[in-house]
C-alpha cells in the first residue's frame, strides 16, 4: 500500500532528485570554475641570471591554468595589465594579470655584486594571479641571495677572488641542495564533487520524510481503530511493530537506491563503490527509523508525529550538513554536527571516495549505533501504545 501511495513516490524519489539538480544546476558553475592566469615577460636581459628566471616561468607554465606570453617592450606589456585579468579570446586585444620585466644588465650586475631589481606590475582587478606572480619574484630573488650569500661567505677573506673563482663558487652554490626542501604529497581527495553532495544531501534529508510512512503507521491503525482489530487477532503485538518497521525499511532502501542510480545516470553523480554505499544506506535507513520510533512513541495523535517528524528533520539536516558543509565551521556547530546520522552518512561518502570500502566501517558504526539506541529506548514506549 505505502509503495502504491503517491505521497510516499514524491517524498521518497521526486523532491529530492528535483531539488538535487537544482542545487547542482546552480551551485556546479561556481565550484567547478578553475583558477587561470596569465602573464607577460619582457626580456631586456639575455644572461645567465635572466635565463634562470625564464626557466622558472617555463616550469610555471607547464601547470594548468598558466598563460605565459613574452612580448618585445615595457609599453605592450603595460597595455596589456591595464586592459585588465581576462585571457586573451578571439579578435580581443591580449589581457594579463601581471608583468614581469627583466631589466637590462641585470645578469651583469647580480654577478658583480652590485644591486638589481626584478620589476613585475600587477593588474588592478586581478586579485589572486598577481599575488602570485609576485611571490614567484621573490622567491627567485630570495634564492639569487642564498648563491650571493654562500659565494661571499667561501671566498677567501681580506681579498675579492678571481672572476673565474667567482663563476665557480655562484655555479657550485647554485647546484647545492637545500638542506631543507618542503614537498607537496599528494593524497587522494575525500571531498565530495557539488552534483555528488547534493544528491547525496538530499537523499539522506527526505529518508526521513519517507521512513515516517512507516513508522507513523502505528498512529493511523489506532486513529482509524483497526489497531484494536490487530490486537484481537492471533498476532502477536511485537509483530505489528515489527511490520510497521520493515515498511519503513524498505521503503527507505528503495528510496535511496533509485536515487544513487538516478542521480548518477542524470547529472553525472559519483557515489564511489557500490558495496560501500550499500553499507551506508543500510545503516542510515537504521538510524533514520530508530529517531523516527522515538517519535512515534511519544507523539499522541498522527499529526502531531507528522509536525514532530518535519522539526526533527529539518533540525537534523541543517546540523548535519545537507544543505551547505558545516566542516570548515568549527566550534560547537562542528561538535554538534557529529550527534546527526547526516553527517556521519556524507562524511562516509567522503572517506569512500579516497578510500578502501572499509574506510566507511566507522561512519556504519556510528549509524547503527544511533539507530540501535534510539530503537532501544522508543521499543518499551512502542509496545505499550501498541498493547493500549
Amino acid at each position: 500500500m505505502r509503495m502504491r501511495d503517491k505521497s510516499a513516490f514524491i517524498y521518497g524519489i521526486l523532491a529530492p532528485l528535483g531539488l538535487a539538480f537544482i542545487f547542482s544546476m546552480i551551485l556546479n558553475p561556481v565550484t567547478n570554475s578553475k583558477f587561470t592566469a596569465t602573464y607577460v615577460v619582457v626580456n631586456y636581459d639575455q644572461g645567465p641570471i635572466a635565463q634562470a628566471f625564464t626557466r622558472v616561468l617555463d616550469g610555471l607554465r607547464s601547470n594548468e591554468g598558466f598563460t605565459i606570453r613574452t612580448v618585445g617592450t615595457l609599453n605592450e606589456a603595460k597595455a596589456q595589465v591595464s586592459r585588465g585579468s581576462d585571457a586573451f579570446t578571439g579578435d580581443e586585444k591580449p589581457k594579463a594579470d601581471a608583468a614581469f620585466l627583466i631589466p637590462s644588465l641585470l645578469s651583469q650586475n647580480v654577478q658583480a655584486g652590485r644591486g638589481a631589481s626584478l620589476t613585475v606590475i600587477g593588474a588592478t582587478g586581478s586579485n589572486l594571479a598577481a599575488p602570485i606572480a609576485f611571490s614567484v619574484a621573490k622567491g627567485f630573488a630570495a634564492e639569487i641571495a642564498a648563491v650571493e650569500v654562500a659565494v661571499r661567505t667561501a671566498a677567501p677573506a681580506g681579498h675579492s677572488p678571481d672572476p673565474a673563482t667567482m663563476a665557480a663558487l655562484s655555479q657550485a652554490a647554485a647546484q647545492t641542495k637545500n638542506p631543507v626542501v618542503v614537498k607537496d604529497v599528494s593524497a587522494a581527495t575525500k571531498q565530495l564533487s557539488q552534483s555528488t553532495y547534493m544528491a547525496a544531501g538530499m537523499a539522506i534529508f527526505f529518508l526521513f520524510f519517507t521512513v515516517s510512512f512507516g513508522v507513523s503507521g502505528l498512529l493511523e491503525e489506532r486513529r482509524i481503530g483497526t489497531m484494536n482489530r490487530l490486537l484481537g487477532a492471533p498476532i502477536n503485538p511485537r509483530s505489528i511493530i515489527v511490520g510497521k518497521a520493515m515498511t519503513s525499511f524498505v521503503l527507505g532502501i528503495v528510496s535511496m537506491t533509485v536515487l544513487a542510480i538516478a542521480s548518477t545516470v542524470l547529472f553525472g553523480a559519483h557515489w564511489g563503490n557500490p558495496i560501500g554505499v550499500a553499507m551506508l544506506v543500510v545503516a542510515a535507513v537504521i538510524s533514520a527509523m530508530g529517531i523516527l520510533f522515538i517519535v512515534a512513541a511519544v507523539a499522541k495523535t498522527q499529526d502531531q508525529a507528522g509536525s514532530f517528524q518535519a522539526i526533527i528533520a529539518l533540525v537534523l539536516a541543517f546540523l548535519g550538513g545537507t544543505f551547505f558543509s558545516v566542516s570548515q565551521a568549527g566550534g560547537l556547530l562542528q561538535t554538534l554536527s557529529l550527534l546527526t546520522p547526516h553527517a556521519w552518512f556524507l562524511r562516509g561518502l567522503g572517506d569512500l571516495q579516497a578510500g578502501h570500502v572499509s574506510a566507511v566501517l566507522p561512519s556504519v558504526a556510528v549509524l547503527l549505533l544511533i539507530g540501535i539506541v534510539t530503537a532501544a529506548i522508543a521499543w518499551p514506549f512502542l509496545r505499550r501504545a501498541v498493547e493500549q
